[in-house]
């Protein structure tokens, strides 16, 4: 017998340290940051508790109650626990989406705990020590350019990726008990304490900086202060909705992963609920406490408004750490980028589970075998993300694979579960061994609530107006955004060479012909720009471009044009 057969979790409180670290991640503590102070601060908060009741905890049951039952039949990746739940094939293709959407995320991921791996040992060392903003800022992109511009080639971001895929593997070899239970007991708990810690410092730091709205508690005051206006925003819902998705790990499979290991009389009803609000506590609470606080307290709120972003974990904290001494500033720093390691890694061992467990079930595959075949596809597809991070490569994995094929995925599953397998059928698993009564209400939400709230979502990704500006979508006067998903397909974001295959070439930037250089056949055009459109002296002007051709018949353009 195949020994993943045999496997079960040890204890309840592995079980939830596990599926909590699945969910907690690095978005708890700079995604959630960052999308509330986009859109309004406190206003954000109503929409998102909301969604956290009718679309989170929803999913989370469904996908519980999909992994356990597919479990009782043995099965224990998404292809396989779907084809138990539906009477067609079709459901264990696409299932697919649950195993290679986590290995596309995990190949740019673990990029991302390289760099808190990194900078976890670079505070400890005192790397940042008496360095300015604009130093640790020009540290983070020179960590990214592996290519220098002169030629040069800087290896530590590929040796620390190396290093995190090779520990994911290993971990993963272990096993569930040995492996991913043990981590999360270990992992959890430190990320727990660091972040408190780092949350008590951001409530207590007050006003530590020279600017007038240099205040700690205005950053705190800004996150949590509910403002009702926004309340009418579509925008606001939507990135709620979205940020509760993603936040809880749900349309991935992993979730069905773990719950496939649970005994048939396991509780899924009350430990699904616990791990789900122990991440909401590590977002709204120990997330909101640190970045825009601190940030806040030193620069001011008008700066947080206008420069948040993911990097500020990477290219801002370390600045601010500096202001508490060397040795406070080495701790903190370590403990900062310790808790969003110990964040990554517990998400990307997950990521690696629905891979594993389809290769055992249906190729019967050792456990190591599958877990180094892990590593080797992460590396394989993660590679491009980063030798080539600059040119948008990890962006693009970013979009399609953990965003998109989320969203898809949850959508299909959710119908699986609501009418293909039955709403009775499913609430039946649900019930089974719970310790907590589930209120019947949450059927129709099941059923009616839950697949609404996905389709819009999906819909909004794929029809996103210009800006996100839903009102002038509301009122029939809108354009299609350049990152929709049918701006993508159509590559509505590519402007440089339209006219490529045209009469008339086209310059890839937009600017004012400064100069025009003929040389018998030979022609040179310096196009530049200037913040005022109506400057056409080429001493006036930032060179943006020169262009030469060769043996030129004719020269349409003027300088000035």
């Amino acid at each position: 017998m195949n020994s993943q057969r045999e496997e079960s979790w040890g204890t309840r409180i592995g079980l939830i340290l596990a599926m909590a670290g699945n969910a907690v991640g690095l978005g708890n503590f700079l995604r959630y940051p960052v999308k509330a102070v986009e859109n309004g601060g406190g206003a954000f908060l109503i929409p998102y508790l909301v969604c956290f009741l009718l679309l989170g905890i929803p999913l989370l049951w469904m996908e519980w109650a999909m992994g356990r039952l597919g479990g009782r039949s043995g099965k224990h990746s998404p292809p396989l626990i779907l084809q138990t739940l539906g009477k067609y094939k079709f459901w264990k293709y696409f299932g697919v989406f649950g195993i290679f959407t986590n290995i596309g995320v995990a190949a740019y991921y673990c990029y991302i705990e390289a760099w808190t791996l990194s900078y976890a040992f670079h505070s400890l060392f005192q790397t940042f020590h008496n360095k300015t903003q604009a130093q640790i800022q020009n540290f983070f992109s020179e960590y990214l350019s592996i290519f220098s511009n002169q030629g040069g080639f800087y290896a530590e971001a590929l040796v620390m990726y190396l290093v995190c895929i090779a520990l994911n593997t290993w971990v993963l070899s272990r096993g569930l008990n040995k492996g991913i239970e043990k981590v999360a007991k270990i992992a959890m708990p430190l990320l727990l304490a660091f972040g408190t810690l780092l949350a008590l410092r951001g409530y207590t730091l007050g006003k530590a900086g020279s600017c007038p709205d240099c205040n700690a508690m205005l950053g705190i005051n800004y996150l949590w202060e509910p403002q009702l206006g926004k309340l009418t925003d579509p925008k606001v819902w939507l990135e709620a909705a979205g940020q509760i998705f993603f936040t809880l790990a749900v349309g991935m499979g992993t979730i069905h992963c773990y719950a496939a290991y649970l005994k048939p009389k396991d509780d899924i009803a009350l430990n699904a609920m616990a791990a789900g609000w122990m991440n909401i506590f590590v977002e709204i609470i120990l997330g909101t406490a640190i970045v825009v606080p601190i940030a806040a307290g030193y620069l001011g709120l008008d700066w947080v408004r206008e420069n948040i972003s993911f990097s500020i974990a990477f290219q801002t904290m370390p600045y601010l750490f500096n202001q508490w001494g060397a040795v406070i500033a080495t701790l903190s720093g370590f403990m900062w980028f310790g808790l969003l390691f110990f964040a990554g890694i517990t998400s990307s061992l997950a990521m690696g589970m629905p891979w594993l467990s389809f290769m055992e079930d249906e190729y019967n595959w050792s456990r190591q075998k599958a877990a180094f075949s892990f590593g080797f596809l992460v590396l394989l597809m993660g590679l491009p993300t980063v030798l080539f991070f600059e040119k948008g490569v990890f962006d693009e994995y970013d979009y399609w694979a953990g965003t998109v094929s989320l969203v898809i995925f949850a959508l299909g599953e959710t119908l699986l579960f609501a009418w293909f397998l039955g709403v009775e059928k499913g609430w039946q698993e649900l019930q089974e061994g719970a310790d907590i009564h589930v209120p019947r209400f949450y059927k129709y939400i099941f059923r009616y609530i839950t697949p609404s709230i996905l389709i819009v979502v999906f819909l909004a990704s794929l029809f996103t107006p210009k800006a996100n500006n839903w009102e002038s979508f509301l009122q029939g006067n809108w354009e299609l955004d350049e990152k929709s998903i049918i701006g993508k397909l159509f590559h509505k974001s590519i402007v440089a060479n339209r006219s490529y295959y045209s009469a008339y070439p086209e310059a890839e930037i937009e600017g004012i012909i400064s100069k025009v250089n003929v040389q018998g056949k030979n022609v040179t055009i310096i196009i530049s720009r200037s913040h005022n459109s109506n400057v056409a002296r080429a001493d006036s002007l930032k060179i943006q471009k020169v262009y030469h051709f060769e043996n030129v018949r004719r020269v349409l353009v003027k300088e000035g044009a």
